[in-house]
């Protein structure tokens, strides 16, 4: 064994088997998974022996996978959190006969939190939660019990929580859903917790999310203007039922000018004059043409504005008969204008030639 310096450890001295050794220098030689018999752990450590065991599972016979896993096997908690190996370990469950995938799970147990918590081990526990059955799938899950909010926010163990609200079934999972009741305002507002809740409005169903979705239903007037509550409003609006998205839009009607103008909810009102009912969606394209005293309608400025340009072009894209022509009707005699403003420029772009008859 000779004491290397790799350059991606630091300068920490590598040190590397004659055979590891070869097979990273001698590109001529073809290897094969026999060839490294003894050698599997080691290789599986190492950036280029990884991607070649990984290679070469995808195709081997029974064999070869077998003695792969024996050798894998004693020291497979340890490379699920290495950089490399955990990779291999995920090739296992893709590729591994059952037998093989729920003695290699069997080996998580009561790991499952430290693995959820890191790097490279969540990836693996995610891999598991798609590869084995059922019942294994729920003692996995459910060694998160007590720990589902510290997994939601944590930068890897969010990505755990989702797997399993998307894999497991959602009998298994209900103690992850009563973590959430009067956490759904302070989940939809962190940047890990908006993605776990809405997997769980995509995922579960609905007798398991009614109250959840009552909750957030409280908070809406705030999610709308929040950076990551937004993202689960336009969720539900995209893929919710008809009366959530209308009890949404309500929310939104009478305020569709300052809406429009805010960074987060413009994001919001475009949902809503994509996804609403056509009477919703008129009546927000209405509340825009309304004119003041003054002779002014709130689509002037927001031909103009930054982000409520992009709630005028969806309202172009979507609205129909004598709307539309009402719409083209208030926008024609600014045009000329909005070629000073840089916003406004965008409602000019060939797209609305057409529509615009520019």
């Amino acid at each position: 064994m000779t004491p290397l310096h790799d350059k991606a450890q630091d300068a920490i001295p590598v040190i590397r088997s004659p055979l590891l050794e070869e097979f990273r220098s001698n590109k001529n030689k073809k290897f094969g998974l026999k060839d490294i018999v003894n050698h599997v752990v080691e290789f599986s450590g190492d950036q280029h022996g990884s991607r070649f065991i990984q290679q070469k599972l995808e195709t081997a016979n029974s064999e070869d996978k077998q003695f792969v896993f024996d050798e894998i096997l004693p020291n497979c908690l340890q490379l699920m959190t290495d950089v490399f190996g955990n990779y291999v370990i995920q090739k296992l469950f893709e590729h591994g006969n059952q037998s093989q995938k729920l003695v290699l799970a069997k080996q998580m147990e009561g790991h499952i939190l430290s693995l959820s918590l890191q790097m490279y081990g969540c990836r693996v526990v995610q891999k598991a939660l798609e590869y084995v059955l059922t019942d294994q799938q729920a003692v996995l899950i459910r060694e998160l019990d007590g720990c589902v909010l510290k997994c939601v926010k944590d930068q890897n163990g969010n990505h755990v929580v989702q797997k399993a609200i998307e894999r497991v079934p959602s009998a298994h999972i209900q103690f992850i859903i009563d973590t959430f009741y009067g956490q759904v305002y302070h989940l939809a507002t962190h940047p890990y917790g908006c993605r776990v809740i809405q997997r769980m409005f995509e995922h579960c169903p609905e007798e398991q999310t009614i109250h959840l979705l009552e909750e957030l239903h409280r908070s809406t007037s705030q999610l709308v203007q929040d950076q990551y509550g937004n993202y689960v409003i336009q969720h539900i609006l995209e893929h919710g039922k008809p009366k959530d998205k209308a009890l949404i839009i309500s929310k939104v009607r009478g305020h569709t000018l300052q809406l429009s103008k805010h960074k987060f909810a413009s994001n919001v009102v475009e949902k809503c004059v994509a996804y609403g009912c056509q009477e919703d969606r008129q009546a927000l394209i209405e509340e825009v043409l309304l004119t003041r005293p003054d002779g002014s309608y709130p689509l002037m400025s927001m031909m103009k504005d930054q982000y409520a340009n992009y709630v005028v072009q969806k309202m172009l894209d979507v609205v129909d008969g004598t709307q539309r022509e009402l719409l083209v009707a208030k926008i024609k005699p600014h045009l000329q204008g909005l070629k000073k403003y840089t916003y406004g420029k965008h409602l000019i772009s060939s797209k609305y030639n057409l529509i615009l008859c520019i």
